[in-house]
């Protein structure tokens, strides 16, 4: 027999129909969430379906990396040349510096803010877990790279082909070039997503990325010139393990032809390119394990 408590929590305990419509539509799962948050991300790193002022980074960044292509083109086929001025695997060796301000703006816009406004959560709460979340961020990052780097090599291609110049060695260094800007984009994604995601803050963000990629960069290459200088030629190339860009360098020196830019040019062979390439394998492995133990200690 209910007593009169009981019957009056039941009388206050009640559930309304607010009018809520239940779906009945299809349910897409896992795979196309994780396909759409890696298609706002690509957008979101050019600046697309976002502000004008959004935009405006990215797409200068961008101009600035295939205006050379460009110019260089222009010039080899006024010039009848034979061969081009700076080789694929080199180009984006040279242009370092603005693949790395292009990291530092884009890679803290994809995952500070989600940290900062704390809507990481609201993606779990759909069909989607923590790997989706970040494959989805780094590859995106990764083919926004790409598309930075690769794009400038497409153009010194084409143009070389309307040069008429050799066809078999244009498309050798094409491809030896895609190669190595395809490992570059994978590292500095992977790196730069680590170093933003470490904090919510977006300007800490920019200047922690800018700050590995940078400093790492200038004590490697100072170190190096010193140890040239001293005859230490062997140091030289060990040296080279200890930057991101150095990295690239070395294994496109190693295994892809390229010609090295190294103090006095002294690359590493075949033997310690392997290292090179494990450790850049290393890298990237280890960024993903970060970024995947970041957002576990997020809760998510």
């Amino acid at each position: 027999m209910s007593t009169p408590n009981t019957a009056a929590q039941s009388a206050q305990t009640q559930i309304h129909n607010i009018g809520y419509r239940k779906y009945d539509g299809q349910r897409l799962g896992r795979a196309y969430a994780r396909r759409s948050l890696y298609s706002q991300s690509l957008r979101g790193a050019y600046g697309l379906g976002r502000s004008a002022k959004s935009k405006v980074t990215p797409m200068i960044l961008f101009a600035v990396m295939c205006v050379p292509a460009a110019i260089m083109v222009a010039v080899a086929v006024a010039t009848n040349a034979t061969k081009l001025p700076v080789e694929y695997t080199r180009y984006a060796i040279v242009t370092q510096a603005i693949i790395g301000l292009y990291l530092a703006a884009q890679a803290p816009q994809s995952v500070s803010r989600d940290l900062r406004f704390k809507t990481v959560p609201l993606y779990f709460s759909r069909p989607i877990e923590r790997v989706d979340y970040v494959v989805a961020k780094f590859a995106a990052m990764a083919t926004a790279l790409l598309i930075l780097t690769g794009v400038p090599l497409i153009i010194m291609y084409a143009g070389s082909l309307l040069a008429k110049m050799d066809f078999s060695d244009q498309t050798k260094g094409f491809a030896q070039g895609l190669v190595s800007v395809l490992l570059l984009s994978l590292l500095f994604a992977g790196i730069g997503l680590v170093m933003a995601a470490l904090t919510p803050r977006r300007g800490f963000g920019v200047a922690a990325v800018i700050a590995v990629l940078t400093i790492s960069y200038g004590a490697v290459s100072t170190v190096q010139a010193i140890a040239d200088a001293q005859g230490s030629w062997d140091a030289v190339e060990w040296l080279g393990l200890f930057s991101p860009i150095t990295l690239i360098d070395g294994v496109q020196t190693a295994f892809l032809g390229a010609s090295s830019s190294f103090p006095g040019a002294h690359g590493p062979g075949a033997g310690l390119g392997v290292l090179y390439l494990l450790v850049v394998l290393a890298l990237i492995a280890g960024s993903y394990g970060a970024l995947m133990r970041r957002y576990r200690k997020a809760g998510l």
